[in-house]
C-alpha cells in the first residue's frame, strides 16, 4: 500500500470513529475494542489503533490504566463547560449563516426540518438523532467558516456520550423541532441575532433533559466508589483493546 492510500485509510477510520462519537453511537465508559472496530470497518487493526490514539490525544477518548481505550465517563463539570462553549461557537455559526446562506441552503434546511417533524411524529428517535445532527451541520456549513465548523465538530465529539444518555433515558418530545423552525425563520429573514438565540435555546432544551441524568449518574458513581464496587460496565476484552 502506498503512503497516500495508507494515510487515506487511516483518515477514513479516524473519521468513522469520530462520527460515531458525534452521533452518540458510543455510550459513556464504553471500551472500544480494536479487533471489533476493525472487523466492523473491514480494515486491519493498525488504522483503528492509530485512530484511537489520535482521538485520545485530542481528548475525545481516554486511555485506562490497563491500556484499554474508552469513551469518557459523564462528568457534570465537563458537560457544563462544553455547554457554554457550544452556545458561544454554535451561536456564532448560526449568526454568520443568517447573513451568508443561499437559496439552496435554505431549501436543504427546510427539507431537513420537515423530515424531523416526521421522525418526531413517528417516535423514531434514532432518525431524529441523525437528522438533528444533519440539520445542525447543514446550518453551520452555511456560515462559510471551515475552521469554525471543525472546532464545532470536535465539541460534538466530546458531547456525543451525553446525548446518547439522553436518548436512552428520556427521548425528546414534540418540542424537539421548535427551535429548528425558529432558526430557519431567522435565516429566511436574515436575522443573525434571532438565529443565534434560537440555536442557544435549542442547546439549552437538550441540556434540561441531560443535566438530571448527569446528577443521577454522578450520585450512583459516588455510591459505587464508597462501597468499593467496580463500575457497572465491566472493561471487557482488555488485552484485545490494548493490542
Amino acid at each position: 500500500m502506498d503512503k497516500l492510500a495508507y494515510r487515506s485509510l487511516n483518515d477514513q477510520t479516524y473519521d468513522r470513529i469520530k462520527q460515531g462519537l458525534m452521533a452518540a453511537t458510543f455510550r459513556p465508559g464504553e471500551t472500544l475494542v480494536i479487533r471489533t472496530l476493525a472487523a466492523s470497518f473491514g480494515v486491519s487493526a493498525t488504522p483503528v489503533r492509530e485512530a484511537l490514539q489520535r482521538l485520545v490525544a485530542e481528548r475525545l477518548l481516554v486511555m485506562k490504566p490497563n491500556r484499554s481505550i474508552a469513551v469518557p465517563e459523564l462528568e457534570l463539570d465537563a458537560y457544563v463547560e462544553l455547554l457554554r462553549i457550544r452556545c458561544e461557537l454554535e451561536g456564532l455559526a448560526a449568526d454568520l449563516a443568517a447573513h451568508r446562506v443561499d437559496p439552496a441552503g435554505l431549501e436543504r434546511l427546510r427539507s431537513i426540518v420537515a423530515d424531523i417533524d416526521v421522525a418526531v411524529e413517528m417516535h423514531d428517535h434514532a432518525a431524529y438523532r441523525a437528522l438533528n445532527q444533519t440539520f445542525h451541520f447543514a446550518l453551520y456549513d452555511e456560515a462559510r467558516s471551515p475552521r469554525l465548523v471543525g472546532i464545532i465538530q470536535d465539541l460534538w465529539g466530546q458531547t456525543g456520550p451525553y446525548v446518547s444518555e439522553l436518548f436512552v433515558s428520556e427521548p425528546y418530545g414534540p418540542e424537539a423541532n421548535r427551535e429548528h423552525k425558529r432558526i430557519l425563520r431567522a435565516l429566511e429573514g436574515r436575522d443573525g441575532a434571532d438565529a443565534r438565540d434560537g440555536l442557544v435555546a435549542d442547546i439549552t432544551i437538550a441540556s434540561r433533559h441531560i443535566l438530571p441524568q448527569l446528577l443521577r449518574m454522578g450520585a450512583e458513581r459516588s455510591t459505587r466508589h464508597r462501597r468499593g464496587r467496580p463500575p457497572a460496565k465491566a472493561e471487557h476484552a482488555q488485552s484485545d483493546a490494548a493490542q
